[in-house]
């Protein structure tokens, strides 16, 4: 009797087309979590393989062999090794490229050896047969003693017989998979026999490994012990052990690929991936292009996340227009409109960037290009103690840090992988450019030089620059202090260049957006209601005095009621906690150049900086009616001497502030969720905010 559900584990290569079979077999009926412990992608989704057999894929991160080094390593070769207390699969589907067999294999016999059933799904076979391999599937079947299946994920074609044959193993008795690659136990005989008898249910590959790495499985104290004591009395070798292994096992791949794989000879033409990259790799013209390339990319988040990003503020405003004059006026409204809606309206604005970088990076990632990306980059990287897989993460920083950060996830080291998240923010994000349009609008002279060169547009292109400039000298610094010991390898396989998946695009976009939403969502909201009441409330009857007295000027001067109420929002907000928070701060901005207004925009806008116009707004009481914009408004502002607050000095330097300091709830959020610890988040800020004071601090004083 078939049972109900049936668990896969999806293994393979990293590019041998393991994610295309898989949203191919799962379509969107999948989920995105992380494998317990650790920050790594857990794609599951479900299958149905015939009308009786229902199956749960999960798609294993990449890896070439069953000796792990990284993260998603461990997490694959756990779950083989059956040592994962949460996810155990009844049949492996290993997935393999056909135009790199040979490679493929070594995994591929590896797993045989376990002794678990186990499906070869070959996938590349079109560009084998552009490479004029020709592979005997049969012959390779008999020879491996499992199931191969030729299929192609990108039009859908040999699924069906792939699950009638996932259905098939996972009726028979796991005995029939039984015949050995290579014997293993000629590597260590008395080591293995003794840890049989110990498990007497574990093969004899899975011996060797259980000596190797019984630390990290989940056993007794007691058996830990016992295998201490097998590995110092055999004097088990584990190095040694392991390449006379993988000797072994290229013997005898060398011996099938002669006899069931037909591949051309040395002289065979070069192919198109071959052609193509001599310029996009070249020393000059390659960088050239990358640059072009990553322009592009950038222009597009802004060009095609607006329409959408438009739309949905243009909703939200009329959804809280419409509950306004719908519901009372009470504190339960207030909090539903100006707490709940503001803060979900803060989190659903960003989606379409979201999806649309993802979208972009998962379309360069199918091509090809994103792995020359990381190549091309790596030297300059590696010396501020990054690698070529932090560009991306860094270059979507100046769309969004959300969802760059997301995708640092493909970077394998640790403390690389931490140093990229760490800086990423620095980069000018796009919530930033209100911030400095309007403060640059007011400072800068509209000149042009040489007809075309605009000194407004130099200035917002220097900060850019600074932002990416201190995120590589803060990189480098940070590097000598945060104490990961992890050897960094970059080992980069350049695959070849293909036509997009448009499926796969898509439902990466929609998983990726559903992971923000879902799980960054719920502390933006937290926050959002946070600061909602600390500018609604004061302490006392501060804010009920106010309300008496605008209520009496009201009732005196009725044709002023527009402008008395703009007021009155601004000098509840005064008396709000977050406005005598500015108060309080003012003494330490004020050598900034700030006053306490911009104090309570620098609290309000945490919330996301392009808040701080809107503050702006509310304190300078700007009517919608009146002529007077609101840069005209801030031009006009002056201190209690009657000095100007906007000044080239000031404003130079809250650019600067703007630049550099973490104000984003959504970032910090999303840093948490990655780093699953609060530690760094509190760190970046405290870094970050210190850095923007600091440097600040140097440009008010050096334009004064």
């Amino acid at each position: 009797m078939a049972k109900p559900l049936l668990h896969i584990a999806l293994v393979g290569n990293p590019n041998s087309g393991k994610s295309s079979l898989f949203n191919a077999l799962t379509g969107l009926n999948q989920k995105v979590g992380n494998f317990p412990g650790v920050t790594v992608d857990k794609k599951t989704g479900h299958a149905m393989l015939d009308e009786n057999l229902a199956a749960e894929l999960i798609d294993l991160p990449g890896t070439y062999s069953l000796y792990p080094r990284r993260a998603d390593e461990w997490v694959a070769y756990k779950v083989l090794m059956g040592a994962d207390t949460e996810i155990k699969a009844d049949v492996v589907l290993l997935v393999a490229d056909a135009s790199n067999l040979k490679r493929n294999l070594l995994f591929c016999s590896q797993i045989i050896d376990l002794k678990i059933p186990v499906v070869m799904a070959l996938t590349m076979n079109d560009i084998a047969a552009k490479k004029d391999i020709k592979i005997d599937i049969s012959g390779l079947e008999a020879e491996l003693g499992i199931p191969v299946v030729a299929v192609n994920p990108r039009k859908n074609k040999g699924l069906t017989e792939l699950k009638k044959v996932l259905a098939q193993v996972s009726k028979m008795s796991p005995t029939l998979h039984a015949r050995d690659f290579m014997n293993t136990k000629k590597l260590a005989p008395v080591s293995v026999e003794r840890v049989q008898q110990l498990f007497p249910k574990l093969s004899e590959y899975g011996s060797i490994h259980y000596l190797i790495n019984h630390e990290n499985f989940p056993l007794p104290h007691s058996e830990q012990e016992e295998m201490e004591k097998i590995e110092i009395d055999t004097r088990f070798n584990p190095t040694k052990t392991q390449a006379e292994e993988i000797l072994q096992r290229y013997t005898r791949i060398r011996q099938i690929m002669q006899q069931h794989v037909v591949e051309t000879g040395p002289l065979e033409k070069k192919m198109f991936t071959d052609k193509l990259d001599n310029l996009l790799l070249h020393r000059t013209w390659g960088y050239v292009i990358l640059l072009v390339v990553l322009f592009m990319l950038f222009q597009s988040i802004f060009w095609l996340a607006q329409f959408p990003m438009d739309g949905i503020e243009w909703v939200f405003k009329e959804l809280a227009g419409g509950l306004n004059h719908i519901l009372p006026q009470a504190w339960w409204s207030d909090l539903l409109i100006n707490g709940f809606i503001a803060g979900l309206s803060g989190i659903l604005v960003f989606v379409p960037q979201i999806m649309i970088l993802f979208g972009l990076i998962t379309i360069l990632e199918d091509t090809g290009y994103m792995a020359r990306i990381s190549f091309l980059s790596d030297k300059l990287m590696r010396k501020v103690g990054l690698n070529g897989k932090s560009v991306m993460p860094m270059i979507s920083g100046f769309a969004c840090a959300v969802p760059a950060i997301m995708s640092a996830r493909n970077i394998e080291n640790k403390k690389e992988r931490l140093l990229t998240i760490l800086v990423t923010p620095l980069m000018s994000c796009s919530a930033r450019l209100p911030v400095y349009t309007i403060l640059i609008s007011l400072v800068i002279d509209d000149k042009y030089y040489f007809g075309f060169l605009s000194v407004q547009g130099l200035v917002m292109m220097a900060l850019y620059f600074l932002g990416t400039f201190m995120a590589l000298i803060v990189s480098y610094v940070m590097k000598f202090f945060i104490r990961i010991k992890e050897k960094s390898f970059f080992i980069l396989e350049l695959p070849i260049y293909r036509a997009p998946r448009w499926k796969n695009v898509g439902i990466t976009m929609v998983e990726k957006a559903k992971i923000f939403v879902f799980d960054a969502g719920k502390v933006i909201i937290m926050i959002s209601l946070l600061l909602w009441f600390l500018s609604s409330y004061g302490p006392g009857d501060r804010m009920q005095k106010v309300e008496n007295r605008y209520a009496t000027l009201i009732a005196q001067q009725p044709n002023k009621t527009d402008s008395l109420q703009r007021h009155l929002s601004s000098e509840k907000l005064q008396n709000s906690y977050a406005g005598i928070l500015g108060k309080a701060i003012e003494p330490a901005i004020k050598p900034l150049g700030y006053d306490w207004k911009i104090g309570i925009a620098l609290i309000t806008s945490f919330a996301a900086r392009e808040v701080f116009v809107g503050t702006m707004a509310t304190l300078y009481s700007v009517e919608e009616t009146d002529n007077s914009s609101l840069r005209q408004k801030m031009d006009a502002a002056k201190h209690t001497d009657g000095s100007k607050v906007y000044t080239l000095p000031a404003a130079l330097s809250l650019m600067v502030f703007y630049v550099l300091a973490m104000q984003c709830m959504s970032t910090l959020a999303v840093v948490k969720r990655e780093t699953r610890t609060w530690k760094w988040p509190i760190f970046q800020f405290v870094y970050m905010t210190g850095l923007a004071y600091l440097l600040s601090f140097v440009t008010y004083n050096l334009f004064k």
